[in-house]
C-alpha cells in the first residue's frame, strides 16, 4: 500500500519543518529591515537627525513569517488540489477558445482606455498616470519587436528613446517645426541610429550582443552629456513646444498668439487645464494602438515570419535562404523608429528633458516589461506595464517604498509565471492556413 502512495504524500515536509523553515526566512528578513526600516535619516532646519523606527522590524519580519508560512501550506496542500480538478477544465477551456479571443481581449482594452477619461473617477492624476503607462506600453511594443520577434538582446534602448526626444526638441525650437512635422522625423532619426547599432553587431549573439547594446545607450547618454552647446549637456533642453490640435492651441484667450484660435474658442467651449491633459491623453494612446496594429499586421507578412525564423534559430534561417542581415537591421530600425516616436511624445509632454530621463534603468523596465509580459506578447505587455510601472506610481506617496513595491510585482511574476504572464503566442501561420494541394504536393 504504501508504494501505490503519490509521490506528493510521501515527500511533504511535517507542519513542524514548515514552522521551521518560516521562521529561518523571517529571521533573514529582521537582519535585512534592521539597517533598512528600522532607521530613518531625516532633514530638518537643524540638519540631518536619525529617528529609529524599530517597531518595524517585528512587523517585516511577522509579515515573512506569514507569507512563507502560507506560500508552503498552499504549495503543498492547495496546489495539488487545484492540479487535478482544475487544470484540465483549463485546459480543456482553452482547446475550445477560438483564435479571435486574443483579439476580443485587445479590443475590451482599447474600449476601456478610449472611455477612460470619460468614466466617473478620472481625475487629473489618473490622466497622468495613464499617460506614462502608454508611453511605457508604445516602448514595451517597439523593444518587443527585436527581443521578442526577432530574439535580439537589446539593453541600450534608451537610446534610441533619447534621439527621439532630443531630436524633436532641437527641431522644434531651432527650425520652428510642429509637433506632426517633428514626430516623423524624430522617428527617422531613430531609425537611422538603430540601423548604425545594427551593423556593428551582425556577428554577434546572445550576451556578446546585449553588453555592446549596453555600450551603445551609454555613448548616446555620454554625448548628450558633454556635447552642451547643442543638447545642453547636464542642463537639458526647456521651453519645448507643447502640441496643438491640428493648429489649434491648447492655451487660454489670453495666451494664444495674438491672431490665433484657440482651441476652446474654435469648438465655442469654456477653457479648461484639463483639455491638454485629455488631448495628450489621447495622442498617446493613439500612437501606441497605431504601433500595436502595425506590429499584428508586419507579423503576418514574410519580414515578420523572417523575424521569427531568426529568433529560433539562425542556421536554419540561412539555410532557407533569408538574409539575416536584412532581417536584424530592419527589427533594429522599426523598433528604433517606434522608440523615436514614444522619446519625441515625451519630449512635448513633459517641456523638458534631460540626461537623466534616459539612463540605464529605463532600458531594464523596458525590457522588464517585454520578458516579464512574455516576450512576443502585446497583451501581455500591457498587463506588465500596468504592474511595473503603474504599481510604483499609486505607492510614490510611501516615497523610498515605492520601489520595494516594484521589486515586489517583479519577485511575484517571476514566481507564478516564469515565461511571462501570456507566454502563449498564436502561430502566425498554420498549416491549416495552407491550401490542401500544397500539403500533399510537398508530402509526395
Amino acid at each position: 500500500m504504501k508504494a501505490d502512495m503519490p509521490a506528493t504524500n510521501r515527500s511533504r515536509p511535517s507542519m513542524s519543518a514548515m514552522l521551521r523553515d518560516a521562521a529561518a526566512a523571517a529571521f533573514v528578513a529582521a537582519l535585512l529591515a534592521f539597517p533598512l526600516l528600522g532607521f530613518k535619516l531625516n532633514a530638518t532646519a537643524q540638519g540631518l537627525h536619525l529617528d529609529m523606527r524599530l517597531s518595524w522590524v517585528p512587523i517585516a519580519a511577522g509579515i515573512v513569517f506569514a507569507g512563507r508560512l502560507l506560500l508552503t501550506l498552499g504549495g503543498q496542500y492547495v496546489a495539488p488540489i487545484i492540479a487535478r480538478r482544475v487544470a484540465p477544465d483549463v485546459d480543456a477551456i482553452r482547446r475550445r477558445l477560438p483564435s479571435r479571443s486574443a483579439y476580443m481581449v485587445g479590443i475590451a482594452m482599447a474600449a476601456v482606455a478610449i472611455a477612460l477619461p470619460w468614466l466617473p473617477f478620472a481625475d487629473r492624476n489618473l490622466i497622468d498616470k495613464a499617460t506614462l503607462i502608454l508611453i511605457y506600453v508604445m516602448l514595451g511594443w517597439g523593444l518587443n519587436i527585436v527581443v521578442g520577434l526577432a530574439g535580439l538582446l537589446d539593453l541600450g534602448y534608451v537610446a534610441f528613446y533619447a534621439v527621439g526626444a532630443y531630436s524633436y526638441a532641437l527641431l522644434s525650437q531651432h527650425f520652428g517645426l510642429s509637433f506632426w512635422i517633428c514626430l516623423p522625423l524624430a522617428g527617422l532619426l531613430a531609425g537611422a541610429f538603430g540601423v548604425a547599432l545594427g551593423f556593428p553587431v551582425l556577428r554577434l549573439r546572445g550576451d556578446y550582443l546585449a553588453i555592446v547594446t549596453l555600450g551603445f545607450g551609454e555613448i548616446v547618454r555620454e554625448v548628450i552629456i558633454n556635447w552642451d552647446k547643442v543638447t545642453g549637456g547636464p542642463n537639458g533642453l526647456s521651453g519645448i513646444e507643447r502640441p496643438s490640435f491640428f493648429g489649434l492651441p491648447m492655451l487660454p484667450t489670453s495666451m494664444a498668439p495674438p491672431g490665433s484660435t484657440t482651441f476652446a474658442d474654435f469648438f465655442g467651449i469654456a477653457f479648461s487645464p484639463n483639455q491638454r491633459i485629455w488631448f495628450l491623453y489621447y495622442l498617446i494612446l493613439a500612437l501606441a494602438l497605431a504601433t500595436n496594429l502595425f506590429t499584428q499586421r508586419i507579423r503576418r507578412l514574410p519580414l515578420g515570419r523572417a523575424w521569427e525564423a531568426l529568433r529560433e534559430d539562425e542556421i536554419a534561417c540561412r539555410s532557407l535562404g533569408i538574409n539575416p542581415t536584412l532581417v536584424k537591421l530592419s527589427a533594429f530600425a522599426i523598433g528604433a523608429s517606434f522608440a523615436g516616436f514614444a522619446g519625441s511624445f515625451f519630449a512635448t509632454r513633459q517641456g523638458f528633458i534631460s540626461p537623466e530621463s534616459f539612463t540605464f534603468i529605463e532600458s531594464a523596465i523596458i525590457l522588464a516589461i517585454v520578458v516579464l509580459g512574455g516576450m512576443g506578447s502585446q497583451i501581455g505587455i500591457v498587463l506588465a506595464a500596468l504592474l511595473l510601472v503603474g504599481l510604483p506610481e499609486w505607492f510614490r506617496e510611501l516615497e523610498q517604498f515605492r520601489m520595494l513595491a516594484f521589486g515586489a510585482a517583479m519577485v511575484l511574476i517571476m514566481l507564478w509565471r516564469p515565461q511571462g504572464l501570456l507566454s502563449h503566442r498564436e502561430p502566425t501561420l498554420r498549416l491549416s492556413d495552407v491550401p490542401r494541394k500544397l500539403v500533399s504536393e510537398s508530402a509526395t
